[in-house]
């Protein structure tokens, strides 16, 4: 088995088909119908993705990544019937990793599913050295940032985006490059995905500083600017 991926959806054809393709491609696959459910069997299981739908029985969507993002950076791929583009950004700013609307094409959602599961979360590499800035720090292989004495609590993807930026301090990052080395190269989203993410990062970072670390470039991308200490 490739992995395991928990279904999360009311709706007993999407998850029947959900299953099958996946089951397919060769994932187990373990389903429910509600969100307490949902968060009982991501324990249980944990699942290498969660399949989780907006619209739930006894806890939505929302709810139920935001409790998981808790204690968990399981991958999320949301699904909703919703089109309006502020509950999609609604979910990429809990943390789910990617999105996908009703009605969708089952070899699409197993697509999508082959492609987060690619990305390398968690890891460095080993020669990943610090990287010190004049208001803080950054350690790829613990994956940490510490402005002074304060360790700066960012999820997973929030790490991954001020890394890929911080990494070319002073220099427009595009938002496909910044995709290209966060998601990779084969994502199926959309880049208004990089505007929230850098969005939550460069909020934290001012809170944390009080200084405006990362910076818009109209019409190309993102540049982060700091002094960089030996």
């Amino acid at each position: 088995m490739l992995g395991t991926i928990l279904v999360v959806d009311d709706e007993a054809s999407i998850r029947n088909v959900t299953r099958a393709y996946l089951e397919h491609a060769g994932y187990q696959v373990v389903c429910v119908d509600n969100g307490p459910g949902a968060l009982t069997l991501a324990q249980q299981h944990q699942p290498d993705l969660i399949i989780l739908d907006l619209m739930l029985p006894g806890m939505d969507g929302m709810e139920v990544a935001a409790r998981l993002r808790e204690t968990s950076e399981v991958f999320i791929l949301m699904l909703t019937a919703r089109s309006e583009e502020a509950d999609r950004v609604a979910g990429l700013r809990i943390g789910a990793d990617d999105y996908l609307t009703k009605p969708f094409s089952p070899r699409e959602l197993v697509a999508r599913v082959e492609a987060i599961l690619r990305r390398r979360r968690g890891v460095a590499a080993p020669s990943d050295r610090i990287l010190r800035f004049r208001y803080f720090q950054i350690d790829p292989e613990g994956r940490e940032v510490h402005a002074g004495d304060t360790l700066l609590e960012l999820t997973t993807t929030e790490f991954d985006v001020l890394l890929a930026l911080a990494r070319h301090q002073g220099k427009t990052l595009s938002r496909e490059r910044i995709i290209e080395q966060v998601w990779g190269a084969d994502f199926y989203g959309t880049d208004r995905v990089v505007d929230v993410y850098v969005g939550q990062v460069r909020r934290k970072l001012e809170a944390a500083t009080g200084e405006t670390l990362i910076h818009t470039v109209r019409g190309v991308g993102y540049k982060f600017v700091d002094e960089t200490k030996p």
